[in-house]
C-alpha cells in the first residue's frame, strides 16, 4: 500500500512541484545543476501516516462496536492491541503532521537552523513525555531514559537531514536500517512496530524510483526531517533484549546504534569539522562523506552506493547481535569500528607528489 501510493503520490507531487516552481535551484553548495522539483517529503508523508491514521480510526471503532465478520480472525486478534496504543499512534501521527510542515516552510522560505532546532525538541520532548515513546533499556530512572530518548530523536532526525546531501543518498540508507531494525521487530514479535517499518520501507522504495541519481524529484526537509524521526521512533520502540529469555543479551541493546553507525559518523564528523573550522554546524557544505568520495572521481551513483555497502555491511553485523556470544558481539562492534575507520581514511583529502599530475577534472 505504502510503496503503490508512494509512486502515485510522486509522481503527482512533482507535477505539481514544477507547475508552482517549488524546486530547488542550483548554487554553490548543490550538485545539480538545473532546477529540480521538492516536495517528496509530502508523498512520504501522506504514503506513512494515512494508513497509521486509516488503522487505527478503525481499530478504535471495532473495539468499541465489534469486530465485523468480514475481518479475517489474525487481523481481529490486534484489534484490542492496535486500539490500545491509540494515544501513541495519535502522538506520532501530530509528531510526523510538525515536522513535516516544518520541513515544507523551510524548503520554501528557509527557516533558521535555531528555529528548526527548537522545533525538533519540542516534538521530541511531546514524544517521549505524552507519548511515552522511550528507551526502557536497564535504567529505572524515568528521568534519564526520557532525556536520552529525546537526544537520540534529535540526533536521528538531524542525521538524516545531513545525508540529505545527494540523490538518493538518504531514502536508500533509511530504507536499508529499516529492514535491519524490522527484522530484529519480527524477531521479537512486534506486530505494530513491524508494520509501521513495513510503512517506512514501501513508501521510501516508492520515492526512490524518482529520486536515485539522475534525481528528478528532492524529498527536501519536508521529508528528511519525517524520515528522521519515523525511523527513530521505530528504533525506541523495537524490543532487542528479552530479560527473560535463554537466548537474549544484554548487548542487542545496540543493535540500533550498530546499525546506525554510518549515519551517525557521518552526522558527528560533519559537525565537529565544521565548529573547528569557525562555522556553524547547520551551515550546508560539501564536506561530507558523499562529497569526498565524489572528489576522489567517484560519480554520484558510485558514492551513494558505497555509502549503501557500508551501511549494510554495519547492518547486517547488528542482525547477529541478539543471537551471538560475547565473544561475537566483540567481532561485531569491532568490524563496525573498522567499517568506520575505513570511512575516515577514505574522507581524508587527497595528497599528490610534485611528480604526480594533479587531476584536474570538476565535479
Amino acid at each position: 500500500m505504502a510503496f503503490v501510493g508512494s509512486v502515485i503520490l510522486t509522481i503527482l507531487v512533482r507535477r505539481w512541484a514544477l507547475a508552482n516552481e517549488f524546486v530547488d535551484q542550483p548554487g554553490e553548495r548543490k550538485i545539480h545543476y538545473r532546477p529540480i522539483a521538492l516536495g517528496g517529503g509530502i508523498a512520504i508523508f501522506w504514503a506513512v501516516i494515512l494508513p497509521v491514521a486509516i488503522a487505527t480510526i478503525f481499530a478504535m471503532a471495532f473495539n468499541r462496536f465489534g469486530t465485523p465478520s468480514w475481518l479475517s480472525q489474525e487481523l481481529a486478534d490486534h484489534v484490542p492491541g492496535l486500539a490500545g496504543r491509540s494515544r501513541m499512534a495519535g502522538v506520532l501521527i501530530v509528531a510526523a503532521g510538525i515536522l513535516h510542515v516544518t520541513g515544507l516552510i523551510d524548503d520554501r522560505k528557509h527557516l533558521g537552523p535555531f528555529i528548526k532546532l527548537a522545533i525538533q525538541f519540542a516534538v521530541a520532548l511531546f514524544i517521549t513525555t505524552v507519548g511515552q515513546i522511550r528507551f526502557s533499556l536497564f535504567i529505572p530512572n524515568g528521568f534519564i531514559t526520557t532525556l536520552l530518548s529525546l537526544f537520540w530523536i534529535v540526533v536521528i532526525v538531524n542525521a538524516f537531514n545531513f545525508l540529505d546531501n545527494m540523490d538518493g543518498l538518504s531514502a536508500g540508507i533509511a530504507v536499508i536500517c529499516s529492514v535491519i531494525i524490522l527484522s530484529a521487530a519480527l524477531a521479537s514479535g512486534q506486530v505494530f512496530v513491524s508494520g509501521l517499518l513495513a510503512l517506512i520501507i514501501g513508501s521510501l522504495l516508492g520515492f526512490l524510483f524518482f529520486n536515485f541519481a539522475p534525481a528528478k524529484i528532492f524529498m527536501g526537509d519536508a521529508g528528511s526531517l519525517l524520515v528522521g524521526m519515523l525511523l527513530a521512533v521505530a528504533t525506541i520502540r523495537t524490543t532487542y533484549y528479552h530479560a527473560d529469555a535463554v537466548q537474549s543479551y544484554w548487548y542487542s541493546a545496540f543493535i540500533p546504534l550498530v546499525t546506525l553507525a554510518v549515519p551517525l559518523y557521518d552526522f558527528i564528523s560533519v559537525t565537529l569539522l565544521r565548529i573547528r573550522q569557525g562555522k556553524s554546524p547547520f551551515l550546508g557544505d560539501k564536506q561530507h562523506f558523499s562529497h569526498r568520495l565524489v572528489s576522489r572521481g567517484m560519480s554520484t551513483r558510485q558514492a551513494v552506493l558505497t555509502i549503501y555497502l557500508a551501511t549494510a555491511c554495519t547492518g547486517l553485523g547488528a542482525t547477529f547481535l541478539h543471537q551471538v556470544s560475547t565473544t561475537g558481539a566483540i567481532l561485531i562492534f569491532g568490524q563496525t569500528l573498522l567499517i568506520v575507520l575505513m570511512i575516515a581514511i577514505l574522507e581524508q583529502p587527497l595528497k599528490y607528489h610534485d611528480s604526480e599530475p594533479k587531476n584536474t577534472h570538476n565535479q
